[in-house]
């Protein structure tokens, strides 16, 4: 039982750091190491895949190795959130809560701009491990 509550909180932590790529607010990494402690306690198998996974798991495995995000992977994050966090402040009818938008984006530009930056040539030799020649 301890095991399917496991991989139940795994895949909504998954989940939520998906959704974490798409919408400003909500952020991906922490829900990601969460899904990957959780399946590590629950099954083997999503683990395995949650790690081998093309898009997930060199991110995972830079990070649990203390290596870093790659620069590309910040300036887009960064950008994105920006982007995001601007035209929310654009649209939301309600004028003092614009300024609240202010803190999840500082917050995550420090924590983003605070946190070490894999070498190119490191991200370079993940992306070749996992993408065939040709």
């Amino acid at each position: 039982m301890i095991k399917i509550l496991f991989n139940f909180a795994g895949t909504l932590a998954l989940l939520l750091a998906i959704l974490g790529i798409f919408l400003p607010l909500l952020p991906t990494t922490p829900f990601l190491l969460l899904a990957s402690a959780c399946y590590l306690r629950g099954s083997d198998r999503l683990h395995r895949w949650l790690l081998a996974n093309r898009v997930f798991g060199p991110y995972l495995a830079n990070l649990q190795a203390g290596r870093g995000i790659p620069l590309r992977s910040k300036i887009i994050a960064l950008t994105v959130m920006w982007a995001s966090l601007a035209f929310s402040a654009w649209y939301v009818p309600i004028a003092w809560l614009r300024p609240l938008l202010l803190i999840p984006g500082i917050g995550v530009t420090v924590y983003l701009l605070r946190m070490k930056t894999l070498p190119p040539q490191q991200a370079l030799d993940n992306r070749s491990r996992r993408e065939p020649p040709g």
